[in-house]
């Protein structure tokens, strides 16, 4: 009686459970034709990423960590590619590396940007690679807000601010900024950057006095930096990867290992290896206009 008193609604039943069941049978053709990735039990090269600005440290501790205990990871490349970031983070990073070489070989792989706190990062490891054009240095720290209140006074807003000490306020876009709030937030700036130079010329073995003579916030290509021996070599993300390979003992052809990122759920596994076999095949370039690169 259904399927008469509702014919449209039963046909899209079943078009409804055919379609589940296609699914399902591609994600098991995928899982049959591609295979589960399988971790090979020979000897690799860890390599973990840091790209963009540093806001956060955890995730990198996390994956440092890992690659630490992982006995099959007998050294690590950590790839560069960043301005710079916070404070905090980059040290919690910076210390992590430094833990990390006293079990494991660590070198540092330089992108298109190592800088600020880019830099302060490699200069944890046991060695670091650039390209001549790298842009790195940036050793300097630096503060900064804008101020508002004549753009306040223009449009009629009047601030008003109860606070319990005299500091507590301090930075506020509201008001200019006093002799003596300048003067602590130069103190701040100073402090930083004492450590800033301190873990770089730990770091990297060199004299403090060295590193304080360059770090004025200026830039350098990699090729300027190797010279001022804030680089070792020059070479791309590979050559990183084969120095690395050779420090924690590696022999032949290196294998490189990523952190391992969270699992899909089944149902987002099904839906990605149906639309992996779907332009695999060419079905949707057939089926739909799309524009393409070649």
């Amino acid at each position: 009686m259904f399927p008469r008193r509702h014919p449209y609604l039963f046909f899209l039943l079943i078009m409804a459970g055919l379609g589940t069941v296609s699914m399902v049978s591609l994600a098991l053709v995928a899982m049959t034709v591609s295979g589960m990735d399988t971790p090979d039990d020979g000897d690799k090269v860890g390599v973990i990423e840091i790209v963009g600005a540093i806001v956060e440290s955890q995730t990198i501790i996390d994956d440092l960590k890992a690659f630490r205990e992982d006995d099959s990871v007998k050294a690590i490349v950590v790839r560069i590619d960043s301005p710079g970031g916070g404070v905090g983070p980059s040290q919690e990073i910076y210390r992590e590396i430094r833990k990390t070489v006293a079990d494991k070989k660590v070198i540092v792989s330089m992108g298109s940007v190592a800088a600020s706190g880019g830099y302060y990062v490699a200069a944890a490891a046991n060695g670091i690679i650039a390209n001549p054009g790298t842009i790195t240095g940036s050793i300097g720290v630096i503060m900064g807000y804008t101020n508002f209140e004549a753009l306040m006074e223009k449009i009629g807003l009047t601030p008003v601010v109860i606070k319990s000490g005299e500091y507590k306020d301090l930075g506020s876009p509201a008001r200019p900024m006093t002799a003596k709030e300048k003067s602590l937030l130069e103190g701040v700036t100073r402090t930083i950057h004492r450590q800033f130079v301190g873990d770089i010329a730990a770091g990297r073995a060199m004299a403090p006095e060295k590193v304080e003579a360059i770090a004025d916030g200026r830039i350098f290509t990699g090729e300027d930096a190797q010279k001022l021996g804030l680089v070792d070599r020059l070479g791309n993300f590979q050559d990183a990867v084969q120095w690395a390979g050779e420090l924690g003992g590696i022999e032949g052809e290196v294998e490189t290992l990523y952190p391992e990122k969270e699992r899909p759920s089944f149902l987002e596994y099904i839906m990605e290896s149906a639309l992996h076999l779907w332009d695999k095949g060419g079905l949707r370039s057939r089926l739909a206009p799309e524009a393409m690169l070649r």
